[in-house]
This record gives structure tokens, C-alpha cells and sequence, in this order.
């Protein structure tokens, strides 16, 4: 992989803007682009972002430094944390390899 001189790594992204929210693709086109963007002037955003694909759904994924600021945002836009760990290595780099959820544990009767 070839990189300019001065850009961002993906390494370097996750090291600096470690809290990251992921969106789906049809969410970020067209006009709500420029909604979040607008929205993130005041925020911590990374001035670089990337895509994963996830059962054939590909995902816009947005970088924080702070934590609240990607919690802001996911309030505002919903989405899901993403954590660059479940990212795929190698030529599966833009795979999300997404953890399945959790089942709902039921409180506890006594």
C-alpha cells in the first residue's frame, strides 16, 4: 500500500480518534452528508474516515477523539459503535467481522 506524505494512516486514525460510530451507507449520501458534517464542526471528528462492509451493507464509519462527542453523535444519528479491533486484516481490511449481540438476560426474580 503506498501512502502520501502526510496522510493519515489507519493505524494513526485509530490511535487518535479511537471512538469510532458506524452508519450505513444510505444514511450519508446526498444531503445528510453535509447535515453531519455540520453538525461535527464543533465535535472531535477525524478529518479522515473510512468504510466496512457488513452482510453485504456497507458502513460509513465516523472517528472521534472524545468519547462524549461520538456519543453526541450517535445520539443525534443513531448508528453503532465500531471498534477497529473487529476490522479485518490484510486484503479483508474493510471487513467488519461485527461481534453477534448479546442475548437479553432476564432480571433476576427473587
Amino acid at each position: 500500500m503506498v501512502y502520501r506524505k502526510g496522510e493519515l494512516s489507519p493505524a494513526a486514525v485509530d490511535r487518535g480518534w479511537p471512538h469510532q460510530v458506524a452508519l450505513r451507507e444510505a444514511a450519508c449520501t446526498g444531503a445528510n452528508h453535509k447535515i453531519h458534517l455540520d453538525f461535527c464542526k464543533e465535535l472531535s471528528l477525524c478529518p479522515r474516515g473510512h468504510s466496512v462492509y457488513h452482510d453485504h451493507t456497507t458502513w460509513r464509519v465516523f472517528c472521534f477523539a472524545d468519547p462524549a462527542h461520538a456519543a453526541r453523535f450517535r445520539e443525534k444519528f443513531g448508528g453503532e459503535p465500531f471498534d477497529p479491533r473487529d476490522r479485518g486484516r490484510g486484503s479483508a481490511w474493510a471487513q467488519w467481522r461485527k461481534p453477534a449481540a448479546k442475548p437479553a438476560t432476564k432480571p433476576d426474580s427473587r
